[in-house]
């Protein structure tokens, strides 16, 4: 009898042994399963977050106003040819950077959250656009404010640092409006999510483009560079002074080719430290240099281009054939040298 109360008692233990095992890899598989469906969540909320603050976005768009539609802007070449504005500037797609106020905040909103290939309308109203029109932005000025050449209806002139155009002028007085041009005029966007823009390189010529609408030569380097720093002694050694000391690190180089369009563009000599300072804060650059090539092909100092009388010719000259030409006589320079 005892035999088969402990024959019993073992089944039991085995099956509850058993069971446990069961329970066990139940409970393993099934959190598998819930790491894999919140890995899958989460990979599906990052996709559904789309594009955010921060992203370098290329993007094509033609911006016209919703009375009339009058073009704005433009990156399409074939739209800025059919509108006559096709030698005004560079169209092609533009980098900007979501977050950073390089379009209209309303227009920004509708692409965040959208992907590579999304399409879109958005209208901006006058308001958070070019202003409403305010009449009280016309003003009565003194004609003589205004150059003989720009006293016409339509031009547009400066006066006192504001820019305006001329509506009339009689006699010494002249009706300016100061308004924008765009003032009160809601602007409808059409765009298009063309890449998310990863290189530094095409970050920095997008940004650059945007800011100045020129296309420049420009690469990355990394430099080793040598920084001083002054080390303050240790605040037990009352003796100690502050030491200075040089170290070489290495930093990444955005090299710009200047040239004369460069040189001449009033935004980069009014905020080229601004701009400058942008680009590196938004991309992975530790400074930015410009540098001018000077290849001879100018035009030289008189006196300086290898000829006399400073003529502009780059040839050899004949000395003796210039004194002569000079009524000058070589022996007795010679002699009395």
């Amino acid at each position: 009898m005892s035999d088969e109360s402990d024959e019993v008692e073992e089944t039991e233990a085995a099956d509850e042994a058993a069971e446990e095992v069961t329970d066990a890899e139940t409970e393993e598989q099934g959190g598998d399963e819930t790491a894999e469906a919140e890995s899958a969540e989460a990979e599906t909320d990052d996709d559904a977050a789309g594009l955010e603050d921060g992203d370098f976005v290329r993007i094509g768009y033609t911006a016209r106003t919703v009375e009339g539609g009058q073009l704005v802007d433009t990156t399409d070449p074939e739209v800025a040819e059919e509108e006559g504005v096709d030698d005004q500037g560079t169209f092609e797609p533009r980098v900007i950077v979501l977050g950073e106020g390089h379009l209209f905040p309303e227009v920004e909103n509708d692409i965040r959250g959208s992907e590579v290939g999304d399409e879109g309308t958005v209208v901006v109203p006058a308001a958070e656009a070019f202003g409403e029109y305010d009449e009280a932005e016309v003003e009565t000025v003194s004609a003589d404010k205004i150059d003989e050449d720009d006293r016409y209806p339509g031009a547009r002139v400066q006066i006192d640092g504001q820019q305006g155009v001329l509506e009339t002028i009689i006699g010494g007085r002249a009706r300016v409006d100061f308004n924008h041009p765009l003032a009160g005029e809601d602007i409808e966007y059409d765009y298009e999510v063309l890449e998310v823009v990863e290189d530094d390189l095409e970050r920095a010529e997008g940004l650059l483009s945007m800011f100045l609408d020129l296309e420049l030569e420009m690469w990355i380097e990394t430099d080793e560079v040598e920084e001083t720093r002054v080390e303050e002694p240790d605040e037990d050694d009352e003796d100690a002074e502050p030491e200075t000391v040089t170290e070489t690190v290495e930093k990444r180089t955005l090299y710009v080719e200047s040239d004369p369009q460069l040189a001449m563009n009033q935004q980069w000599m009014m905020q080229k430290q601004q701009i400058a300072q942008q680009i590196i804060d938004l991309t992975d650059l530790d400074r930015i240099l410009v540098q001018e090539i000077l290849d001879g092909s100018g035009m030289g100092m008189p006196g300086m281009m290898g000829g006399m009388g400073g003529g502009a010719g780059g040839g050899d000259v004949d000395i003796e054939e210039a004194l002569e030409e000079a009524d000058i006589d070589a022996d007795e320079i010679a002699d009395e040298l």
